[in-house]
């Protein structure tokens, strides 16, 4: 009677088993992603100008960020970049001159900025837990599909992140990627901004593609589905006992 009632029931724990590890792995994949320096914007477009946001978690569980260090490379020089102020962070940056002078207005520019660093002020910082984005407004942008900042973290005990590797198209991510913007052209950009006008007058809602989000609610579906499938086990058992 006994292994009647357990078989169905052993089937559907092993289900539920199997779902609950994909749910704790689609979490682990969603955070830890996102565990280092990253760059994002929402109107960088090549040629154009934007906003560029920083940002940086803070991956210790004992020290404090205290300081982040931003690298332009030559090849991604822009003719105007300015930092915006952050509460309890003082900025300063570094000029280099360029080996090929750009054109900006009919003006020519002979250096850049190079580097950016933003430091956090006596006692204060990027605590445990916890992280901060800063934000650099600039261009034009160079006309490439992508630009890579590479950026250092320091922590109040010393020790620094380097996030400088470079992410190759059609390669395994690297333990420390710079930071990589990927660019819109110009024609994409209107394109994308048509589109969205037109859903504003009425067609199709916007629809979130963020893969994170995905595999949760994949995750969380299959959980449901697996205790369903408990649920029917254990039914299933206590029919097979009444017959």
């Amino acid at each position: 009677m006994f292994p009647t009632i357990l078989r169905p029931l052993a089937r559907a724990g092993v289900v539920l088993t199997a779902v609950l590890t994909a749910l704790a792995a689609s979490v682990v994949v969603a955070t830890g992603a996102s565990a280092h320096v990253t760059v994002s914007s929402a109107d960088a477009t090549a040629g154009g100008y934007g906003k560029l946001t920083f940002r940086v978690p803070n991956e210790s569980d004992t020290a404090s960020t205290v300081s982040l260090r931003i690298s332009i490379p030559e090849e991604e020089a822009m003719a105007s970049l300015r930092a915006q102020p952050v509460p309890g962070w003082t900025i300063t940056t570094t000029s280099a001159r360029l080996d090929e002078p750009m054109d900006s207005h009919g003006q020519e520019i002979t250096s850049y900025v190079s580097v950016v660093e933003f430091r956090a002020e006596a006692g204060g910082g990027i605590a445990p837990g916890q992280f901060q984005e800063f934000a650099l407004s600039g261009g034009p942008f160079p006309d490439a599909e992508t630009l890579s900042f590479p950026a250092v973290q320091t922590y109040s005990d010393g020790t620094e992140s380097a996030w400088i590797e470079p992410t190759v198209d059609g390669q395994e991510e690297p333990e420390n990627p710079a930071p990589t913007l990927s660019l819109t052209s110009t024609a994409d950009a209107t394109a994308t901004d048509t589109a969205a006008s037109s859903d504003a007058h009425g067609h199709d809602g916007p629809v979130s593609n963020e893969p994170a989000g995905l595999a949760l609610f994949l995750a969380i579906l299959a959980l449901a589905v697996g205790i369903a499938g408990v649920v029917l086990g254990y039914r299933a058992g206590r029919r097979t006992v009444s017959s």
